[in-house]
């Protein structure tokens, strides 16, 4: 089984977290996660996962309550649509975390 993972900055209080593995070429599980720095804790945002052969994204606020969205797509194109949605809106979660709103 090939497994891939890394962090990314994307700014001094706010990175990407990127994990998958794959078997026989095909992706096997994945996880892709927004994460903010408040008062020194790295915190969730948005993360997409295929937790218990389930592919969806949560979205957190800064109280920790979460909300949870069906995504009704293969694990291949879920592991892109993490990827870019998270490179292009990962400002725009943030600042809507930090004002207590869901992302």
């Amino acid at each position: 089984m090939a497994e891939k993972q890394y962090l990314i900055m994307l700014d001094l209080d706010a990175r990407k977290r990127h994990y998958h593995s794959a078997k026989g070429g095909k992706i096997s599980n994945f996880m892709v996660q927004l994460e903010v720095r408040v008062d020194d804790v790295w915190r969730e945002v948005v993360r997409y996962d295929c937790a218990h052969d389930f592919i969806h994204k949560d979205c957190y606020n800064i109280a920790g309550k979460r909300r949870k969205i069906a995504l009704y797509v293969g694990y291949p194109e879920a592991l892109s649509m993490a990827d870019d949605d998270i490179n292009e809106n990962w400002q725009l979660y943030k600042a809507n975390f930090l004002r207590g709103e869901f992302p």
